[in-house]
């Protein structure tokens, strides 16, 4: 269970700067942002309802001799629309994404390249969340496998074919797990996922493109013995460098809007909340 939300932001954005912080000393590159989105159109399964989310993000993203660190911590303040449990008042989540790539280029000392693929990397990660609703989800998530670095002209897009393997929890009496047990290990999935980062310029507007796309396999049966479904999670932004055109201060200040698409959330099917389409108002600060 989560304390009260403004400590738990608190206390999470605090221990990722000084994560982000120590690895900065000893990399080659590194970049570190603290972001803010905000959305009206959210949903939860079994919630009928919509609701509105503010989301507090700290990112950093460095490289060093053999590879390259991905860490993002989302701490999400939802309205009473979806409420903490035994409360009126909106939940709060924090999750947690770790993603670790070794190159091949830079292990082999020669990248392995082939038709539009610049490198391959192997890519270890790991997912956890917390949030303080009735269900009292506590995912714990383990990912490995190989990634396609793709030849674009500026930024990245990275393709991965991820093995993943899944423990969570379920704190309703009606999950009915055998046992009387709260936790449940789900059948390991396949995850492919597409991550991209494209800088550009419209006229003389500074901008980016970068965003997300998860495709999760079947996992199994969930906490109420229903079997899951592929489930589908794009999130992306477009984004406009106003640091760099306001004052000269390039890649400080960006905003923008947002989209998040979800489909089939967690596995989930056949119920309220499942899906959801939502704008979101977006920007990001760099240190």
């Amino acid at each position: 269970m989560l304390d009260s939300p403004s400590r738990q932001w608190a206390a999470g954005a605090a221990l990722l700067a000084t994560l982000a912080t120590g690895a900065a000393q000893a990399d080659d590159w590194s970049d570190t942002a603290i972001g803010y989105r905000y959305g009206t159109q959210f949903h939860e399964p079994g919630n009928s309802g919509r609701m509105a989310k503010h989301v507090l993000q700290v990112t950093h993203v460095s490289g060093y001799a053999l590879g390259q660190n991905f860490l993002n911590l989302d701490l999400l303040q939802s309205d009473s629309a979806d409420p903490a449990s035994g409360s009126s008042s909106g939940a709060t989540e924090a999750y947690l994404v770790y993603r670790h790539q070794l190159h091949a280029g830079k292990i082999l000392e020669a990248p392995i390249a082939f038709g539009p693929v610049r490198d391959m990397a192997l890519t270890v990660g790991v997912d956890l969340n917390t949030k303080n609703t009735a269900f009292a989800p506590r995912k714990r998530q383990l990912l490995v496998g190989p990634t396609l670095k793709l030849d674009v002209p500026r930024g990245f897009v990275d393709l991965s074919l991820l093995y993943s393997h899944e423990w969570n929890h379920c704190g309703l009496e009606a999950c009915g797990l055998p046992g009387n047990r709260n936790s449940l290990s789900f059948d390991p999935y396949y995850q492919l996922s597409l991550a991209w980062g494209l800088p550009f310029e419209a006229g003389p507007l500074p901008m980016k493109f970068q965003g997300f796309f998860n495709l999760n396999g079947e996992k199994g049966d969930d906490y109420f013995g229903v079997a899951t479904e592929t489930e589908q999670l794009m999130r992306s932004s477009l984004m406009l460098d106003v640091g760099r055109l306001a004052w000269g201060g390039e890649n400080t200040l960006w905003v923008g809007a947002g989209y998040e698409y979800w489909r089939n959330k967690f596995g989930n099917h056949g119920k309220p909340g499942v899906d959801t389409d939502a704008l979101m108002f977006q920007l990001e600060w760099h240190l």
